[in-house]
């Protein structure tokens, strides 16, 4: 075999491996994307995922906070009635010694205070009304003289602690103590005075806030049990309230589960316009425009799958016959350069589209209009014999990438050739609009049917010219890839027997000055 014949043999081999890998990997990609259904939690126990979901921890750290407000709110109300007993108890007893201070002046005054510390005493204690958990206790000399309460009973803390009495007879003046004996709790107040008999004398006021104390623990448990009781009902309202909120997010999370290659029609039920309702809403439209790329995707493999068969048919066909019929191994070898020429602008083609999406598909530089359409029109004349007209020319600078914008133009005029014959004309032209350029390509052939201008831009579609199809249906659809990575849009007026106009607009700078040269065919 010639050596023509075995390069030609590894370029069909090698293209035929190229497409079937890059149909297996979009086929792959394809199923794979589909098939994700996020991190499985078939491996975890019940109550691990129970206790890791967003639910519990939401609740947990409501507990959290309302237990710590509560604490916090209970120590403060705590604090603030054990001060305001103890308050209440100091402006007691500093009134009642007040009183006797005032009772003793009282009687100096008027030259009738007793010359005895004890007939002093005794002469209070006579006229003294001792209210409720009140008690006055007087010493002489570090000794126990006697006492007044409501009761007539001495308090329990002489009991408790006898040293007590050593340490009020030390006192001096208004000496203020807080006594804590097992749960009792006392106030004092201790002034001590001495007259002309030598003897020192103490009087002590003593109030317990034993009962008062008992009364705000009594009132602190009861409303500790309330805060208990009230956080629970609040732990179990707030338990279904997050699960109905949450509940969307559960229902995403089955219909992502639910979503398969042949069903992805399944959406959320959302309700309302709070935060989870725009979260639903917003799935919902990902899906939708996910269903949309997956079809298309669908409909792109099965189209390229059978426009690259056809060449794949041909070229096995005829390797399988280059065996019985070596003398035809010459027009064997040309046609089948032909197909792997076809093959290779269709896989071209197919490339384009889809760097299309890429930032860096474009490079764009600041041209001159004019200057591009005469551009265009000399390669244009190039191409085949028409009768060539260049319209108009429009004077401004514009921001493009030059030679994808060549591309796209150029496909446009191949597409009037393939729809002309000799006698026909092709016109070029570009002029400015207000906030857009336009460039257009305009011819007499045959023109578009209703019916297929609608559809002339999609992937694949061949208008039927003569009995069979143009090209491979891709031309158009690069057309107006390129134009809308450029911000454009490309526009189709056409009636069949008068020929079509293909219409690039792009978008100018806001700044840019109309201008446009009628009717010039050359710029020298």
């Amino acid at each position: 075999m010639s050596k023509t014949s075995l390069r030609s043999r590894r370029q069909v081999l090698t293209s035929t491996a190229f497409l079937a890998r890059l149909l297996t990997s979009s086929r792959a990609f394809s199923s794979q994307s589909l098939s994700r259904k996020g991190i499985s939690n078939a491996g975890r126990s019940s109550w691990h995922r129970a206790l890791l979901s967003v639910r519990t921890r939401l609740l947990l750290w409501y507990m959290f906070l309302a237990g710590c407000t509560a604490g916090i709110s209970i120590t403060f109300a705590n604090s603030i009635y054990r001060e305001a007993v103890t308050a209440r108890a100091k402006s007691a007893i500093e009134q009642r010694l007040d009183q006797f201070e005032l009772y003793v002046e009282g009687k100096q005054s008027i030259g009738a205070l007793p010359s005895h510390t004890g007939a002093v005493f005794d002469s209070f204690l006579s006229s003294y009304a001792p209210t409720q958990n009140e008690y006055v206790i007087t010493l002489l000399n570090g000794r126990l003289y006697e006492y007044r309460s409501l009761t007539n009973q001495p308090p329990v803390l002489l009991q408790q602690r006898p040293s007590i009495i050593a340490d009020w007879s030390q006192a001096t003046q208004h000496q203020m103590t807080a006594i804590y004996e097992g749960d009792r709790h006392y106030q004092s107040i201790a002034t001590a005075f001495q007259l002309n008999d030598g003897r020192r004398g103490t009087i002590v006021i003593l109030y317990d806030s034993t009962v008062d104390f008992q009364q705000g623990q009594q009132a602190l448990f009861a409303l500790l049990r309330y805060v208990l009781i009230f956080l629970g009902i609040s732990f179990a309202l707030a338990w279904i309230t997050a699960g109905r909120v949450l509940r969307p997010l559960r229902l995403m999370t089955r219909t992502a589960q639910s979503i398969t290659e042949s069903d992805m029609t399944q959406r959320i039920a959302t309700q309302g316009h709070d935060e989870i309702a725009e979260l639903g809403m917003t799935f919902n439209d990902m899906l939708d425009r996910l269903k949309l790329a997956f079809d298309c995707q669908k409909e792109f493999i099965k189209d390229a799958s059978h426009e690259l068969r056809t060449p794949i048919t041909i070229i096995r066909g005829h390797l399988e016959m280059l065996h019985h019929r070596p003398d035809r191994q010459p027009e064997t070898v040309a046609l089948l350069l032909d197909e792997l020429e076809r093959m290779s602008r269709l896989v071209n083609d197919l490339l384009l589209l889809a760097k299309t999406d890429h930032p860096d598909f474009l490079h764009p530089t600041p041209e001159e209009l004019d200057w591009l359409t005469e551009e265009f029109f000399l390669k244009a004349q190039s191409i085949a014999d028409r009768n060539w007209q260049l319209e108009l020319k429009g004077f401004t600078p514009i921001t493009v990438d030059r030679q994808r914008l060549t591309q796209a133009v150029m496909n446009l005029v191949q597409n009037a050739v393939h729809h002309t014959q000799t006698t026909d004309t092709i016109t070029l032209g570009s002029a400015i609009g207000e906030h857009h350029a336009h460039l257009w390509v305009r011819d007499t052939g045959e023109g578009i049917a209703p019916q297929d201008q609608r559809r002339i831009f999609d992937r694949f579609v061949r208008v039927v010219q003569h009995g069979r199809p143009e090209g491979h249906g891709l031309g158009l659809s690069i057309v107006q890839a390129i134009v809308q990575a450029h911000g454009g849009s490309v526009q189709l007026e056409s009636q069949l027997g008068q020929g079509s106009t293909f219409t690039i607009v792009l978008p100018l700078e806001p700044l840019t000055t109309p201008a446009h040269e009628p009717h010039s065919y050359h710029r020298r």
